[in-house]
């Protein structure tokens, strides 16, 4: 009999489950505070080559610039007018632009408009000796969007 009132006298079992409820709420407050730091989705922007062209000459719509042969014999400088928007239709501000290929690259920063003129100033570019085309990829980031990678995104050909 001295066992058993010792055993349903006994009060120490009662904070196992006072520990685990106290767990409980300090887990789930670390897990709200884990979340609330997540940053918020992120979204894709479409992008749209507005005009492009020699640095010499008048820009075109689109995105393929066509370079006769006397002019394709030196280093050529190009302009290319881009503007990102994201899926509402609003501009995307400081999206670091960049445009690489045949040599050359050009980097800029979308304004408050989401547009940038890209030129390659100071890497221009240079087709190979027997070469007639080339094309120049394009990449776009910025601060919660997917990032935005264009192959071939403008072709500039030279004619004979």
């Amino acid at each position: 009999m001295k066992c058993k009132n010792r055993l349903f006298n006994d009060d120490s079992a009662i904070e196992l489950p006072i520990n685990i409820v106290v767990m409980l709420v300090v887990g789930m407050v670390a897990l709200a505070a884990l979340i609330a730091i997540i940053p918020p989705p992120t979204k894709n922007m479409s992008v749209d080559i507005q005009e492009s062209g020699l640095s010499t000459s008048v820009l075109t719509s689109g995105n393929t610039i066509i370079v006769d042969a006397v002019t394709a014999q030196n280093p050529l400088t190009i302009l290319v007018k881009i503007r990102a928007m994201d899926p509402d239709g609003e501009p995307v501000r400081d999206a670091n632009v960049v445009l690489r290929g045949l040599g050359g690259v050009a980097t800029n920063s979308t304004d408050i408009n989401g547009e940038t003129t890209l030129t390659t100033n100071s890497a221009p570019i240079e087709f190979g000796a027997n070469q007639n085309e080339g094309t120049m990829d394009l990449t776009i980031s910025a601060n919660g969007f997917y990032d935005y990678e264009k192959t071939d995104a403008v072709m500039i050909i030279k004619t004979k």
